[in-house]
């Protein structure tokens, strides 16, 4: 058998079997049953109350503050107690802290916490929605986002049952609040079902998560979600000039896809902005022939498509959401293998509309597949640009894991970012596109390199994807810490976390047209 032939046949080998779902949680949690009720029903096996840090216990708790100090409880946040009653509902006292600092995302927080306490249950209900101090339809969308997500676990390629699932959650509260409650809660849904399909596919072994296999799962998301969507193989990409996304490619027996994901507004709403999202789709980064050192880190490297999941189950909850902003989603997937056709360094790459680049690290390629991406998007004329990437492990060693850095060349557009980065408490802390570190991109023989000095990382890439995002408003968030969790925590389980999908569609449900000019940035 001619060695390309047994290439091809070890290729199909890795493929995932033909019973795999590779976006189990779908399914699972939109079939949880969301309910609305004045009080517990008896159905339900137990009953979540919040209990701040201070005042009045709730009567139905049946204890005073005193003995439920003695028990350890004292009502700070992530704080739960069971107490067991025979023949009873089963109560949770549920820590919420100082009633007077609640909002949003203490109460998920909250929910969380809840929902991990009693996650031998199937059928839940709490209180926890019916507070003063949040308005009841993001409270509630607060609670099912916390219970749902906290209630996610990846255990598709295990073998047996694995716990019961959630099947239903009563939301429990005053009758004249239910209509904000039902609201909120199948919002809550939308946003918790679009994280978990993203950290369904980034915790995905990637060989079975190749980058045809991400094309299927985004025509099957496109279809259901009332997308439009265009697939560009290798051919279609070489006529488009996709220089970066071919020649990281170079290397592996999977073939690349562009997936474009367009997303128009219903004919009632006026479509008077568009928002493009890049996100990027290292289905698999071994470093290519600047191999990646044969540890732990390696074997996270599955993840760096993770940019390109936070855009599809982004984009997946728009039509839900009935979002007034015009969309379009650029998916750039490939892995960056090593081989005897690998892009090597010193090669010279030719980026979509002709600007060239040198490759003096290989390991730097995410940004090489992106800027094919900015160039088709800018040639659309957007109003604004958004990228996601898990881009750079300076961004890891500067913010750590519970914090995404956030760059762009226009103030008013990072601002909306990080506006929504509040609301939705996925947190990112602005670095300055400093030009002054341009310089280190300046390249002999090509218009750039694709890498800078030892210093400042996350800056130099993201001026190197600022050469292409030209005139265009651009912000972009770097995501190669907050990407994974080592350990679970309130909503947040161990492995893939889904960061930056609701922020992201928070963005464009909010996004304002932004203001013309910034720091010299655009004339």
């Amino acid at each position: 058998m001619p060695i390309a032939d047994k290439e091809l046949k070890r290729a199909r080998a890795r493929k995932a079997p033909e019973h795999l779902d590779l976006v189990p949680s779908i399914k699972r949690f939109a079939d949880v049953k969301l309910a609305v009720a004045a009080s517990a029903p008896s159905g339900a096996g137990c009953v979540g109350i919040p209990v701040g840090s201070d005042g009045e216990v709730p009567s139905l708790i049946g204890l005073d503050r005193e003995t439920l100090s003695r028990s350890g409880f004292t009502g700070i946040p992530g704080q739960t107690l069971i107490l067991p009653r025979q023949d009873e509902l089963t109560l949770v006292a549920v820590g919420i802290g100082d009633r007077t600092e609640l909002d949003a995302a203490k109460l998920r927080d909250a929910a969380a916490a809840f929902a991990r306490a009693v996650s031998k249950y199937s059928h839940i209900a709490t209180t926890l929605a019916d507070v003063s101090k949040v308005p009841p339809e993001a409270a509630a969308q607060a609670v099912v986002e916390g219970v749902l997500l906290a209630s996610y676990s990846f255990d598709v390629l295990k073998e047996g049952p694995q716990g019961p699932a959630l099947s239903t959650l009563t939301i429990v509260g005053a009758e004249e609040r239910h209509a904000a409650f039902s609201r909120g809660a199948e919002r809550g849904r939308t946003l918790a079902g679009a994280v978990m399909l993203a950290r369904d596919l980034a915790n995905m072994p990637a060989a079975y998560l190749t980058a045809a296999e991400m094309a299927g799962v985004a025509k099957r998301i496109a279809d259901d979600r009332g997308l439009t969507i265009e697939i560009f193989d290798v051919d279609a990409l070489e006529e488009l000039g996709c220089g970066g996304l071919l020649g990281v490619n170079r290397g592996s027996i999977e073939p690349p896809y562009m997936i474009k994901l367009t997303y128009t507004p219903g004919r009632s709403v006026r479509q008077s902005t568009h928002v493009a999202l890049i996100g990027k789709g290292i289905m698999f980064d071994s470093g290519g022939i600047n191999l990646k050192p044969s540890d732990m880190t390696h074997a996270t490297m599955k993840l760096d498509m993770a940019g390109a999941a936070a855009v599809l189950a982004a984009m997946s909850t728009l039509s839900a959401l009935e979002c007034p902003t015009r969309v379009t989603g650029y998916l750039m997937c490939t892995d960056n293998m090593p081989s005897g056709s690998a892009m090597v360094l010193g090669d010279v790459l030719t980026i979509r509309g002709g600007k060239t680049v040198e490759v003096l690290n290989t390991d730097a390629e995410g940004r090489l597949i992106m800027a094919d991406a900015f160039v088709l998007a800018t040639e659309e004329h957007p109003d604004a640009i958004v990228s996601i990437a898990t881009l750079t492990g300076a961004a890891l060693r500067t913010f750590g894991d519970s914090i995404a850095a956030v760059l762009g060349n226009e103030q008013s557009l990072v601002n909306q970012a990080l506006a929504s980065s509040h609301r939705t408490d996925e947190p990112i802390w602005q670095l300055p596109l400093e030009k002054r570190y341009r310089k280190q991109l300046d390249s002999q023989i090509a218009d750039l390199k694709n890498i800078g000095g030892e210093n400042a990382g996350t800056i130099t890439a993201a001026l190197f994807l600022a050469e292409f995002a030209g005139t265009v408003p651009w912000a972009h968030l770097d995501i190669a810490g907050t990407v994974r969790a080592e350990s679970s925590e309130s909503w947040r389980p161990a492995g893939a976390t889904g960061f930056g999908v609701r922020l992201l569609a928070d963005l464009v449900q909010n996004f304002t047209r932004p203001e013309s000019h910034v720091n010299g940035w655009r004339k």
